[in-house]
């Protein structure tokens, strides 16, 4: 899996940095899951490597407009291109109310259909959001000026390697057979010999998992949902030095994140939701915040739009 940063500002875009965004894709599948659709994403997902047709599903940590203003317009769009069968929504209650109600007033029809999904309960309740055959999605309750949530994404557990020259000793017809024997199955020949597929695989591989928080200041629900991680992305709306303000608007520093990043053994750490208050040339600049969590937690990086980065 790869994440592709859409927008990595707070509350406003700026000539740089647009605002929140997040395009998950998906190793085992050909489909994308957004995380946040502020104001601009369609456009920013024209500038990236990011195919909008293969949306499948988008999460919405909480009902702020720079959170959720692109959500219409690119609904829309979706609409006009044809390309899509249907698209499953997660998010607060009341998101639906809103992303229907702007699609009637603009007379709006799409051409495919919506499914929306509370998480309120979900979370409350530490039940899972959303579970197939390869992934799991859980979410929890984070702490901000009105409700928001975060969201985990955990593949499961994968087959091991498969051994081809293994294979061609024991003269296994190669195709279909193969991808059967992969997924640890077991098969018969037309000559009447069994194989087990886990004799010619090796240990399962550990799934990738990630996850997204924003907006909200340090909470300890944040650390469970995160516990070993392999990237966290972290708002960091604040730099310590505002810690004071990042209190009165319950958002992160990059302190908390980074602490949060350490107390639940995560692997890696991104910083995103920059206050467009640090610019290059401001006396604290991006740099500096990034320098600010890296002494709690050193393996951290700062996002910026359009920025790939895999998961492990």
């Amino acid at each position: 899996m790869n994440i592709t940063f859409l927008g990595t500002s707070s509350g406003i875009p700026t000539l740089t940095r647009n605002v929140s965004s997040l395009a998950l894709k998906l190793s085992q599948k050909a489909e994308v899951w957004l995380f946040d659709c502020g104001e601009g994403t369609q456009h920013q997902l024209m500038k990236s490597n990011i195919k909008s047709s293969q949306i499948k599903k988008i999460f919405i940590t909480h009902m702020h407009g720079d959170h959720i203003y692109g959500l219409p317009g690119l609904l829309a769009t979706l609409g006009l291109s044809g390309n899509s069968k249907g698209i499953e929504i997660y998010g607060p209650a009341n998101l639906k109310n809103f992303t229907l109600s702007a699609l009637k007033n603009s007379y709006c029809k799409l051409s495919f259909p919506l499914y929306f999904f509370e998480v309120e309960n979900h979370a409350f309740k530490n039940k899972v959001l959303f579970e197939d055959d390869f992934i799991e999605v859980t979410c929890a309750s984070l702490k901000h000026r009105l409700p928001a949530y975060g969201f985990r994404v955990s593949e499961k557990d994968k087959p091991g390697r498969f051994n081809i020259e293994k294979a061609k000793e024991f003269k296994i017809p190669q195709g279909p057979i193969y991808s059967k024997l992969q997924s640890g199955q077991v098969v018969q020949l037309e000559d009447g010999r069994i194989f087990n597929g886990k004799d010619f695989c090796g240990k399962p591989r550990k799934g990738e998992s990630f996850v997204y928080c924003t907006d909200t200041i340090f909470s300890d629900s944040a650390v469970n949902l995160s516990k070993d991680v392999d990237l966290l992305v972290h708002e960091s709306t604040f730099s310590a030095k505002d810690e004071e303000m990042a209190y009165e608007k319950l958002h992160s520093t990059t302190i908390m994140a980074a602490k949060t990043a350490l107390l639940s053994n995560a692997k890696k750490l991104v910083l995103t939701h920059l206050s467009p208050r640090y610019t290059p040339k401001s006396s604290i600049t991006p740099i500096d915040l990034l320098k600010e969590a890296q002494k709690i937690f050193p393996n951290t990086f700062l996002a910026k739009d359009f920025l790939t980065t895999n998961i492990k």
